[in-house]
């Protein structure tokens, strides 16, 4: 095996080691967010998690399990709508935090104290785990993946959007389920203290700002559609030219908010696994899609 083959091999099981190593150590997180705060509490999450702690709570059923057989729909819906490349990270994800959920429930001491507690916790274990997954380049199905085949369909529909209109309908579901306000307004807090966790977790402090991505791959021209097409952000070609290469090409420069780096990254690696992807923060980002506050 060549000096370069050995390299590019050693590069791709590293990335592969780091990727799955993240979503690992992620799924852990969930499940101590679901098993000791969440689902003893009366509290949900969110998404498909959500739905099947509140089955677990009327039927008795696990909430792996529950969360597992949800998906299966999902996962071929999604394979249709966006092809088998963009469920691989995502099944296993999906699988392994919800095996993990049933097979430690027993063994995972539980937190019944003070119910305000029970949901910061619960939310900061969940944003920590999710922000672990998704920049490992996988998410745990549900609502991720119905947003992005409704979007499909839907354009004039934001993957935000859809993602809080279906986690409104889940808070209503919990309480009516548990009879209980209180359940609602804690699985609210749950949901927005993860949302901030997960943005914390993968991009720092800077979630008031942005962040600019600068993508260099042959490719730039199916990566710029597709960026323009599944996240609806504008991107810029710049005229650039390898200094050992010598070959003009163009590189991808792209203004996102920080939980949208890790998609413009999966989409950028699904079309050119060797894309060279930089992130930088941007201090202040001011027009369109950044002036008003996003949906």
């Amino acid at each position: 095996m060549s000096n370069t083959k050995q390299e590019n091999f050693r590069t791709k099981l590293l990335l592969f080691l780091r990727d799955y190593g993240l979503m690992i150590s992620g799924s852990f997180l969930f499940t101590l967010a679901v098993d000791m705060f969440n689902a003893p509490n009366n509290i949900v999450a969110g998404g498909v998690t959500g739905i099947s702690t509140i089955l677990n709570s009327l039927f008795a059923l696990p909430i792996g399990t529950m969360n597992i057989i949800i998906n299966i729909p999902l996962f071929i819906w999604g394979a249709v709508e966006n092809g088998k490349k963009f469920l691989v990270k995502t099944i296993f994800a999906t699988l392994f935090s919800s095996v993990l959920i049933d097979a430690l429930a027993a063994v995972i001491p539980t937190y019944t104290g003070d119910k305000l507690m029970a949901s910061l916790f619960g939310g900061i274990f969940t944003g920590l785990g999710l922000g672990l997954i998704f920049h490992g380049g996988g998410t745990t199905g549900g609502t991720d993946i119905i947003s992005k085949n409704l979007r499909n369909h839907f354009p004039f529909l934001s993957m935000g959007t859809i993602i809080i209109i279906a986690d409104i309908f889940i808070i209503l579901a919990t309480i009516l389920t548990f009879r209980s306000i209180e359940s609602g307004l804690y699985s609210t807090i749950v949901i927005f203290v993860s949302s901030k966790v997960i943005d914390f977790a993968n991009y720092g402090l800077s979630h008031n700002n942005g962040q600019v991505m600068y993508i260099m791959s042959p490719h730039y021209e199916e990566i710029s559609e597709a960026i323009m097409v599944e996240i609806k952000r504008g991107v810029t070609l710049l005229d650039s030219e390898g200094a050992y290469s010598k070959k003009k090409t163009k590189t991808i420069m792209c203004a996102v908010r920080p939980r949208q780096v890790y998609k413009v990254k999966n989409i950028a690696s699904s079309i050119d696994k060797s894309a060279f992807i930089v992130v930088t923060k941007a201090g202040i980002i001011d027009g369109q899609g950044f002036k008003n506050i996003e949906q």
